[in-house]
């Protein structure tokens, strides 16, 4: 890539900065090549995801990420966000195939997205977050495939964080996350303005997929064992505040549907100060070779890194 071509792009800060504050601030727990790293696997994921969710025109949209995953595959592009990733691809040996199966999740979003059972829910969780787990083992340095499934959870976690914060905003894009076995029939329309009795079906929903990020996150986090020292901090802190997010939605009893959670930066410290704390009295990454729980990945028997210790 020309520096003409970087000085067109936003720094990937800057990007970050901007649109993913929670992991900004956990950031600067990081080391400057981690931290570096992890901009830039953002702002690409990010890029995939506007494709998608900014789209005007869905059928150029999709074009767009046929050739954005072209062009990893082959490895060569003209497209400057395409030719960074590829940068970082190349720095840290990342394998294609998360990378890939991203762009596959962001594509599926073009279509209106109705999600039926839970497995179906995991399964997108997967393919939308946790290959993002799979590529930051990448970025960090992580080799030992057993850190591969905490790795997933932990992107999944945040995924079912993110579903339970943006019931509203999906309804009005006319995607439905919770899955009908949970709530039914009920439409995107119906979602964004919903009677008593289908806001208490929102809520109950709600309540359950935050209770399964929580399975997700206990898992993850046991991951942590496996980064290297200088990255655990800042893992960490990420996790833990994110998670922060299904506590403000619990305190307003569940109701996400008109309103989005949001932690500020007091809670932020407090939340991050807390977990650093904890970690360090109860010496928290003593704990060696953690077991991974394969139920969690019951619905993810062929996916990469999943319910295995070994990479495909």
């Amino acid at each position: 890539m020309t520096q003409r071509e970087f000085d067109t792009l936003p720094h990937p800060l800057e990007i970050l900065a901007e649109h993913g504050r929670t992991f900004h601030f956990a950031s600067h727990l990081l080391g400057e090549k981690y931290r570096t790293r992890a901009a830039q696997l953002y702002a690409f994921c990010r890029y995939a995801d506007d494709l998608a969710d900014k789209a005007q025109d869905k059928q150029l949209a999709k074009k767009r990420l046929s050739s954005l995953k072209r062009d990893l595959t082959l490895r060569a592009s003209t497209q400057p966000q395409c030719k960074q990733m590829l940068s970082l691809i190349e720095e840290t040996n990342m394998p294609l195939t998360p990378v890939i199966a991203l762009i596959d999740g962001a594509m599926q979003d073009l279509d209106p997205v109705n999600i039926h059972t839970e497995a179906e829910l995991i399964q997108y969780a997967y393919q939308v977050a946790g290959t993002v787990g799979l590529m930051m083992c990448a970025v960090l340095d992580v080799t030992d495939p057993k850190a591969l499934p905490f790795a997933i959870d932990l992107g999944m976690a945040m995924q079912l964080t993110n579903i339970a914060r943006d019931v509203g905003e999906d309804a009005e894009l006319g995607r439905v996350y919770l899955p009908s076995d949970w709530v039914g029939s009920l439409s995107s329309n119906q979602i964004s303005d919903p009677t008593l009795s289908q806001a208490q079906t929102l809520r109950v929903a709600t309540r359950r997929m935050l209770f399964l990020a929580d399975e997700y996150y206990d898992s993850g986090l046991q991951g942590l064992y496996y980064l290297p020292r200088g990255a655990r901090w800042g893992i960490l802190v990420a996790a833990k505040v994110y998670r922060e997010i299904g506590s403000l939605i619990a305190n307003a009893n569940y109701q996400s549907w008109d309103r989005r959670a949001v932690v500020s930066k007091r809670r932020k410290i407090k939340r991050a100060s807390t977990a650093i704390l904890a970690h360090v009295l109860k010496d928290r990454f003593k704990h060696r070779h953690p077991m991974h729980n394969p139920a969690l990945h019951r619905d993810l028997n062929h996916h990469y890194g999943a319910n295995q210790s070994k990479a495909a």
